[in-house]
């Protein structure tokens, strides 16, 4: 085998982050009886949305903190409401409730387990490299049972930096005992996972949930599949 070593992105790759986010999202607008300011939850929905985009690619780059970002992704969709007073206090306990929900829902892409089942018996070692926040990844991981499949979990706020960063993939390297020639990044972010693996010196394969272009990039992936149960055709 050319790979013996896989690092794999968990959120959107192999968690349903989106789909569960959905769900989370809609239960803590119940919760927090968000009707009474928003006629349509949908104007919420859709600033939520808007705003974690935003927030999250400018927290790869490291332009803002993790704290801002817990903040702000409330705070934005909340002054949508009309006579919802917002402060930084009742974002930061919505963004607990939400993040409580999320993080206990078992939801994860179509052939995700039967991936991991079939990788594990080729005899790969196999690592989560993420950019999500320590107390909530590992709770997702025993959720959707997962975390059985993984030696470590390789986390950027361990790290002290954030994908696409190359100080992440050596730490990553570090922490695995990996080789960087005998080891392939599996992610469906363009920037963070593919170009960040390449730019460090990996193959990396994009997960394209998204149908992105994979020209985008200034790297050209080492592979493209368009769900999961491609990669054991690969490997």
């Amino acid at each position: 085998m050319k790979y013996k070593t896989l690092f794999f992105d968990f959120d959107d790759t192999l968690y349903d982050t989106y789909g569960n986010a959905v769900i989370a999202l809609r239960e803590t607008f119940e919760a927090f009886r968000l009707k009474r300011y928003f006629t349509d939850p949908q104007v919420f929905y859709d600033a939520y949305w808007k705003a974690n985009i935003d927030l999250w690619g400018r927290y790869s780059k490291s332009e803002i903190t993790r704290d801002y970002l817990i903040v702000e992704r409330f705070r934005r969709p909340l002054s949508e409401g009309e006579g919802l007073e917002v402060d930084e206090a009742l974002c930061l306990k919505m963004s607990d409730c939400f993040l409580e929900y999320c993080s206990s829902k078992p939801g994860v892409l179509e052939g995700a387990h039967e991936l991991m089942d079939y990788l594990r018996q080729r005899g790969y070692s196999m690592h989560i490299c993420s950019n999500g926040f320590h107390e909530i990844q590992y709770k997702k991981l025993a959720a959707c049972g997962l975390s059985k499949y993984f030696e470590t979990i390789i986390l950027s706020e361990d790290a002290g930096v954030n994908k696409p960063s190359p100080l992440f993939f050596d730490y990553a390297l570090q922490k695995s005992g990996a080789q960087r020639e005998t080891t392939l990044m599996i992610g469906d972010n363009m920037q963070n996972d593919i170009q960040g693996a390449l730019a460090s010196g990996f193959d990396a394969m994009l997960f394209n949930r998204w149908n992105i272009d994979p020209a985008e990039g200034p790297l050209p992936p080492t592979y493209v599949v368009s769900n999961l149960k491609d990669i054991m055709k690969i490997l």
